[in-house]
């Protein structure tokens, strides 16, 4: 399935709330924090995989504004313009990896307090304190179990 049941595509641009010019207000599923006026947390998710994107995207759209980048560079540019308030990223990417990328963001002073959790098909105690130098708040497995994605979201966001 695609993000968006009208024309299944990817948004544009990067960093763009993940949402088409396709989608009106009439048409978007209801959502009762924001129509209450409540602000909703903004989450980047961060992956060089469209499919892995699109994923997250159903699990998160419900109750958060997500923002997507394809890469590491695009994470800090997004961080910086748009300060999300959690970053959910891939740690393998072509180019700048999520290691370097969560030291960019937790070097830049407009950026540092921004969690970010790491999402990761690899479970080994290297990579882990590898993550944590480079200023990892937390670590997701892949596959990616939706449920444990949204109680971690509500466990550091409140």
């Amino acid at each position: 399935t695609g993000l968006c049941a009208s024309c299944g595509s990817l948004p544009d641009p990067v960093g763009a709330p993940l949402q088409h010019n396709c989608m009106t207000q009439d048409n978007r599923p209801e959502d009762s924090a924001v129509q209450a006026g409540a602000r909703r947390h903004r989450i980047l998710v961060v992956d060089d995989q469209p499919v892995n994107i699109r994923m997250l995207h159903m699990v998160l759209s419900r109750d958060y504004q997500v923002l997507m980048a394809t890469s590491g560079a695009q994470a800090v540019s997004v961080c910086t313009a748009q300060a999300p308030d959690l970053v959910l990223m891939d740690v393998m990417m072509q180019g700048m990896d999520g290691y370097e990328a969560c030291r960019q963001i937790k070097a830049l002073p407009a950026t540092s307090r921004i969690p970010v959790v790491f999402v990761t098909a690899h479970e080994d105690e290297q990579e882990r304190a590898r993550g944590l130098a480079a200023g990892a708040h937390d670590f997701i497995s892949k596959p990616v179990d939706p449920q444990q994605v949204l109680a971690l979201l509500r466990r550091i966001l409140g």
